[in-house]
């Protein structure tokens, strides 16, 4: 994949999804770091049928921060895992408070501390909350970045540091985004629609 190709495959994406935002709805960096726990295993849908009522309930990190993990569960349930994502917002709720004064840090390392955050919810808070150069490795990416000849890995750690040199750094974050418009519209993990595909003449699966 030349660089040509890689510049080329943004700039088709940009054209087709204008509109490149995450699928998330958060109003606060708390909100977005704590529906990312509970999009794990779970639609994004789902999710933002789930976070009203939640951020309702629990309006303020402190509040958060002091609540009973059984008073959380009834309010997840429906997004599965909801005894593992209940201890592990309310545990990250209180280390936020605890030892980053109630504010959600800003590097990876610090990021990776808290409870219930892997790299991949780390680079969302890092792309869409503090604007760094950041990608968000989901099935989507994986898949498209394969089918694409952008890499030759499944494996999302290896994945990120390939992406990353090659995309322009104040893309990266929108490029995840779009990504995932595109696997869940065209590029389908069963039966991608390469028929009414904008980025089939820089498709290596399709060129293949």
């Amino acid at each position: 994949m030349t660089r040509k190709n890689v510049l080329k495959i943004v700039e088709l994406l940009e054209e087709i999804y204008p509109q490149a935002v995450c699928s998330l709805n958060y109003g606060k960096d708390y909100e977005l770091l704590f529906s990312a726990r509970l999009a794990a295993q779970c639609t994004d849908e789902r999710v933002n049928q789930i976070t009203p009522l939640l951020f309702e309930r629990f309006p303020t990190l402190d509040a958060f921060a002091a609540a009973e993990v059984h008073d959380l569960e009834p309010l997840i349930h429906s997004c599965g895992l909801y005894r593992t994502k209940a201890r592990d917002i309310a545990a990250c709720a209180r280390k936020l408070v605890k030892d980053f004064g109630g504010k959600v840090p800003d590097t990876m390392e610090e990021l990776l501390t808290l409870p219930g955050v892997g790299r991949k919810t780390a680079n969302l808070m890092l792309g869409d909350v503090f604007g760094k150069p950041a990608i968000v490795v989901d099935t989507h990416c994986i898949r498209l970045t394969n089918r694409f000849g952008l890499v030759k890995t499944k494996d999302p750690y290896k994945i990120e540091k390939q992406l990353l040199p090659v995309i322009p750094s104040e893309k990266s974050s929108d490029f995840c985004h779009r990504l995932v418009l595109h696997g869940r519209a065209v590029c389908t993990a069963r039966s991608p629609d390469c028929q009414n595909c904008g980025l089939t003449d820089v498709c290596e699966k399709h060129l293949g």
